[in-house]
């Protein structure tokens, strides 16, 4: 048995978040097996209570101040703690006791982390079977071994745990594959002290793998022997990649590839993953993924993939090493050698790249159908990988029914279904289907679900006293059914000594008359061929009177209004009976506000102060009695009733945040403070006092929320205020706009007068209404008997007033507070006002929503909503219950009931009762209460409908008719017809239908109705079941039709190309729903060009055609198609598309920018060209004959004055024409070797000649040099003076 206990001494200063954490990990407890100590100590086990940290209701005489922002425990302890309490003592056994506890409490919310912490050492106390105190003689029981497969790493010592406890101590010997190991023998094996642990140590040298084995080890004393499994030790190995050269891999593009990645054995299997040489990871998608075996696959290889190299990683777990294989390099073989990176997102990729479309097939698995064995309680892993452009999509089913939603996941792109923790529903045939646009395909996998061993019932200890009878029993399942092999110390049952006061009966030994020479270690193995199991149970015959096995005279101490527990641990054989008292009176506690369990925990489901006490415990059996005491203190709660307030300061004031606290003065109070949820440094700027934090200089940074943290060894409270810092500002020149509106201050001084029966005056003094006045005060009272510590609101009133007379319900003990609204928002409550109970009277009300309905068929449960506080008018307000049957007219049956709920049992099927409900309390009876009409529960249908006929309204509906059902036959309320139907095969040859069962349902008592919905040219199977409450009825004789045919759904993929400016081509692929036997295509398209559109073409086609090509018309005109399908019915749904715009529409589309090239084979273009070309040699002849004329000209045709001696000549008297400055015309530029170029203009002409220069005379007439090249001998020095004639000029351009 193992107790903990922690000893809450820490200073006030220390504690904060965390700091019970600290406590936890530290000295703040003291951790034993056996007893705590210490005058102060709190349970875990009470720390942590249904999931909620409570805080204690402020019942009479609490203090003031409690806030709707805090929770009340009294709720929580009607309901959720109720029942967690009761599944904690299930789970306890009978003898075997814990320490009293008291409740350690916490402002309710989000626990801290220690609080995990808290439950888990809280339910590990409470479970496990009896044992015997260790002073106690009793046979070994082992307490800690290694898992059955043991791997080891072989770098370090090899360690086999086995620890054993008994009384004498056990000694330990071990087998080795079934024989006996001389440890003595081995100097690297040895045994540690006090343990039968195994350590071989290799420091010397030495091969782990010559240990590798079957261990098995024995624990003995002199009352018998334990025996641990079987461990089976193995050493991990990680094993190097075989050195190999690999070749490139050549592929076509599009064709699928595996990449093989075959690691080496390793023990554990290693870890595969995919990088490439350079250690980047490969992208996985739907089209590239990683097989569980490790392999690669790609179900169609794109160009792309040339780009990396690819190599498999083991990474094994023992030695923490990655190995890398040599990496795969792929040429991918292709018909468009350029990478467009543009075609990725191309909605048809592979077409635009050449790529053939192809159906989908299997990589992984092979074949059509292969089988799969799990065992249950593991993972079923099932793996479908399929090639085909385009990549295929995966969908997974189970023949039969639906996938386990709650356990069914999908992994890898959908290429895995992963089902954990397998049962044997989950066994069956599954199949994955692989599909794309061009078909699909399906692989079927068989699952057989078997199981290794386990356990229905396994043998516990068994403790008896001398002549008393018990019985082991060892029962277990498994697939196939296992084996049971009784062992008695080690050795099987059957060579063991006889024994007359044993018999052993299959999978149970049952003893009588038990002495003390039957004590002995029992071992049951049960195996099959997945397994086994092993477990140890010892016969121990003892005659021990009762002991306490808990510190004497505990103090524990509790926060009023909480639950509590006190424990008595004991021990005694034959087991003792525990019986509870208190201050030494002599009626045993039970009932009322005390609850003892089975195993002797007494349960205290309200603290109050009268509890306050000594209680004792007494354990008795024939042997005698022993006893202990518990003294119970009971403090109040830890209280924050002047909490910090929200605050709006400027930068460099001054703030203070108050927070005055009310506590039981025996408890030592710690005040701490958070800002922003974290703990607050306290710098030179603050000053923290005893009930409040002054806050000096305020900057930006102070802003946030600050937390007030008032705890105490049992209990704390918390109180939150947010601060607002402004930055500094001009004064406003409107002082009314510079006042901030704020939510009014809490009403004070509240004041009770006019004391009556059934009424009081209540008045309050308004609080300041920050600069926005009063609407309405909110009035609201809380009582301390049913809900103690929650506010409820009474009356509302306007803002206008103070003072209010308020109608009261007789026996409750009221206490109100009163909360002031304005348009801001809402007040903090006021301070409570003085209790006022007024006094009792009868029920003047029954409770409501009364209702009769079984939950099984032979039982009514009469349920009802529960009065509250202010209709309940008295105390131990209860129900009176009264049924009777309505046909037949009996004395009515009577209960008085607590609760809210009563079933009545051993009832007819479906039969009428009336029902009553009366409250009462103690003052008396409350009025006559309405006879409500209930029913006893309902039994499923016990027939079906009869003379079903089907009629068949047309290619998706039938109409049925039936018989009814006698309606003793339906043993509940009707509910509804209902057909199931599905979907036996379609009339058309290899289509694949889904049988899935669909139903529809007719309520109520119906004879006729539709079914819609259905899939013409279909064979159909519909069975009819009658509906109740409890559920379907026999099913009816099956009944067979076949609806239709119909007309089909739309083709599917219907897709327009334009190769060129001529040719339109139309392509599509069959319906999905052919719904008939196909006959034919229509298609109908019109030629339209912006408004105008042309006449209407139809063309039909056979029904085995799914390609046409449309002449065009004309270049410039788009077309709209219609396409549907026909069968005998008619046509179906049409699909609609129209031609890719041309391109001064829109902008080329791919198809027609890769058909460019088809337009400059043309006959129409290549004459346009030549024209253009001729028009173009008519235009130069004709400049150059103009630009002749210009050059040079005498001076004397030009100039009137006569040439002076210094202005330049050429030897035939003329002279080049240019500028006064020489300067080159704006818009010319110079080139690098100084000479002047025009720059590039629509209007020049000297691109056409050799070069030289030119300029524009005043008359718009070109002047400028044209020369021709010479030989070298006739130029060198000079440059011809004679003008260029056309044919010269033409003759330079060639």
């Amino acid at each position: 048995m193992v107790k903990i206990c922690l000893e809450c001494q820490s200073e006030p200063e220390e504690r904060g978040p965390g700091s019970a954490l600290r406590e936890l990990l530290t000295d703040g407890e003291t951790a034993s097996t056996d007893t705590c100590s210490g005058a102060r100590l709190t349970d875990f086990c009470a720390v942590w209570d249904a999931g909620v940290f409570l805080v204690s209701a402020a019942g009479k005489g609490a203090p003031s101040g409690v806030t709707e922002r805090r929770l009340n425990e009294a709720e929580t302890l009607n309901s959720v703690r109720e029942a967690q309490f009761q599944r904690l003592e299930a789970a306890r056994p009978r003898g075997l006791g814990r320490g009293a506890r008291g409740p350690v409490l916490r402002m309710a919310g989000q626990p801290p982390p220690w609080a995990y912490i808290a439950v888990l050492l809280c339910v590990l106390s409470l479970g496990g079977a009896i044992e015997i105190p260790m002073d106690l003689s009793q046979p070994p029981t082992i307490t800690k071994q290694s898992v059955k497969d043991h791997i080891v790493d072989p770098r370090d010592n090899i360690l086999i745990e086995c620890e054993a406890k008994g009384n004498p101590a056990p000694s330990f010997h071990w087998t080795r594959n079934s024989k006996f190991f001389n440890i003595a023998k081995d100097p690297r094996v040895s045994m540690r002290r006090r343990s039968g642990t195994l350590v071989i140590d290799f420091r010397s040298g030495g091969r782990p793998e010559e240990y590798e084995g079957e261990y098995q080890c024995f624990a003995r004393n002199k009352f018998g022997t334990a025996l641990s499994n079987r461990i089976r030790l193995q050493v991990s190995k990680s094993p190097l990649w075989p050195k190999e050269n690999l070749d490139p891999v050549v592929v076509q593009e599009g064709a699928p590839l595996t990449l093989q990645c075959n690691p080496p054995p390793g023990l554990p299997s290693p870890v595969i993953f995919w990088m490439s040489s350079s250690m980047e990871p490969i992208t996985q998608d739907k089209r590239v993924s990683q097989g569980h075996n490790g392999d690669l696959y790609f179900s169609n290889v794109m160009l792309q993939d040339m780009q990396t190299d690819y190599s498999c990683n083991a990474r094994f777990h023992f030695t923490h090493t990655i190995q890398q294989k040599n990496p795969f390099t792929l040429k991918v073989l292709t018909n468009h050698p350029y990478n467009d990176s543009s075609l990725r997102n191309h909605p048809d990729m592979y077409s635009a790249r050449g790529v053939a479309e192809r159906t989908p097939s299997f990589m992984y698995p092979q074949g059509t159908a292969s089988s799969q064995m799990v065992l249950r309680g593991m993972d079923l892993l099932l793996e479908c990988i399929a090639s085909g452009v385009p990549t295929p999509d995966i969908a997974w089913y189970k023949k039969g029914g639906d996938l386990p939603s709650d356990k069914a996941k999908f992994e890898n792109f959908n290429k895995a279904l992963r089902i954990t923790n397998v049962s044997e529903e989950d066994s069956g045939e599954y199949f994955c289907l692989a599909s794309n646009k061009m078909g699909s395909i399906r692989h079927t996998i068989s699952v057989r679900v078997k199981a290794a061993p386990y356990w229905l019932d396994e043998p516990k200890n068994l403790i008896l006293a001398p002549g008393e009878d018990g019985r082991l029993v060892c029962r277990a399942n498994g697939n196939p059914k296992p084996t049971v092999q009784w062992m008695v110390n080690g050795e099987p049952l059957q060579s063991a000594p006889p024994n007359p006061n044993r018999e052993v009966a299959g999978d149970t030994i049952i003893f009588r008359d038990t002495q003390i020479s039957s004590r002995a270690v029992y071992q049951c193995n049960t195996s099959n061929e997945h397994g086994y199991l092993l477990a140890n149970a010892f016969v121990s015959v003892l005659d021990v009177p009762p002991r306490m096995l808990s510190p004497r005279n505990q103090l524990i101490r509790v926060i009023l209004y909480n639950r509590t527990r006190l424990d008595c641990p004991f021990f005694g054989s034959p087991i003792p009976t525990l019986r509870w008292f208190k201050n030494g009176q002599g009626s045993n506690l039970d009932g009322g506000n005390y609850h003892v369990y089975e195993n002797g925990s007494l349960e205290i489901k309200m603290i109050r102060k009268e509890d306050q006490g000594i209680y004792t415990c007494v354990a008795t059996n024939i042997l005698g009695k022993a006893e202990n005491q518990v003294r119970l203190e009971v403090k109040d709660p830890t209280r924050i009733y002047r909490m910090p307030e929200d605050q709006v300061a400027k930068r460099g004031t001054t703030v203070q945040l108050e927070c005055r606290v009310k506590h039981d003065p025996s408890l030592k109070l710690a005040v701490s403070w958070l800002k922003d949820d974290e703990p607050l440094y306290i710098s030179n700027r603050m000053k923290k006092e005893e009930d409040s934090l002054t806050i000096f200089g305020v900057a930006e940074r102070d802003q946030g929320s600050y937390t007030c943290v008032a705890s105490t060894e049992l209990d704390q409270d918390l109180a939150k205020a947010y601060l607002t810092v402004l930055a500094d500002q001009a004064t406003p020149t409107n002082r009314l706009a510079a006042l901030p509106k704020g939510r009014p201050d809490r009403p004070r001084d509240l004041e009770l007068t006019d004391l009556a029966e059934r009424s009081v005056r209540l008045t309050w003094i308004p609080g300041d209404d920050n600069n926005s006045p009063i609407t309405d005060y909110v009035v609201q009272f809380e009582e301390d008997q049913f809900q103690p510590g929650v506010w409820h609101d009474h009356s509302k009133f306007p803002g206008s007033v103070n003072s209010a007379v308020l109608r009261l319900s007789p026996y409750v003990n009221y206490q109100f507070r009163v909360i002031a609204i304005n348009e801001v928002g809402s007040s903090h409550p006021s301070l409570p006002s003085e209790r006022y109970r007024t006094s009792g009277a009868p029920p003047e009300s029954n409770p409501s929503d009364v209702k009769g309905e079984g939950t099984r068929k032979n039982n009514m449960e009469i349920t009802w909503t529960p009065m509250n506080a202010t209709s309940a008018f008295g105390p131990n307000l209860r129900y009176i219950v009264k049924w009777r049957r309505r046909e037949t007219r009996e004395t009515w049956n009577n209960v008085t009931v607590w609760g809210s709920r009563y079933v009545v049992g051993q009832t007819p099927v479906y039969v009428p009762y009336e029902i009553r409900v009366q409250a009462e309390n103690d003052f008396g009876k409350g009025p006559e209460p309405d006879t409500v009409i209930g029913y006893s529960g309902e039994d499923y249908p016990r027939a079906a409908p009869t003379d079903v006929k089907i009629r068949v309204l047309n290619s998706t509906a039938i109409s049925l008719q039936w018989n009814r059902v006698y309606s003793d036959t339906v043993q509940g309320q009707l509910r509804e017809y209902r057909a199931y139907y599905w979907r036996e095969s379609s009339l058309l040859k290899n289509l694949w239908v889904s049988q899935k069962r669909q139903q529809a349902g007719f309520p109520g008592d119906r004879l006729r109705g539709v079914v819609s919905r259905l899939f013409p040219y279909s064979n159909y199977k519909l069975e009819m079941v009658v509906v109740n409450g409890r559920g379907d009825g026999p099913r009816s004789e099956t009944k067979e039709f076949t609806t239709p045919e119909g007309v089909p759904s739309a083709p599917r993929r219907f897709r327009v190309r334009q190769p060129n400016l001529e040719t339109i081509n139309l392509e599509w692929d069959h319906p999905e729903h052919p719904n008939g036997i196909l006959i034919g295509y229509t298609l109908k398209y019109v030629a339209f060009n912006g408004t105008k559109v042309g006449k209407q073409i139809v063309e039909n086609f056979s029904p085995n055609q799914t390609k046409f090509t449309v002449q065009r018309a004309d270049p410039v005109s788009r077309y709209r198609f219609s396409l549907s399908a026909r069968t005998q019915v008619g046509s179906g749904e049409a699909v609609t598309e129209e031609s890719p715009a041309p391109p001064n529409e829109a902008t080329p589309t791919a198809a027609y920018t890769n058909n460019q090239a088809d337009i400059a084979t043309q006959g129409w273009f290549i004459g346009l060209m030549c024209a253009i070309a001729l028009l173009v040699l008519i235009l130069l002849i004709v400049c150059f004959i103009k630009r002749s004329r210009g050059g040079k000209y005498p001076v004397r045709e030009k100039k009137d004055v006569p040439l002076g001696p210094e202005d330049p000549k050429e030897e035939d008297g003329s002279f080049d024409y240019s500028d006064e400055d020489n300067k080159p015309l704006q818009g010319s530029q110079t080139s690098l070797d100084g000479t002047i170029k025009q720059q590039e203009s629509d209007d020049s002409l000297v691109d056409y000649g050799e070069g030289g220069e030119g300029q524009f005379n005043e008359d718009g007439s070109f002047i400028g040099q044209y020369t021709v090249k010479k030989d070298k001998e006739e130029t060198e020095g000079n440059e011809s003076s004679e003008a260029t004639s056309p044919v010269n000029a033409i003759y330079s351009l060639a």
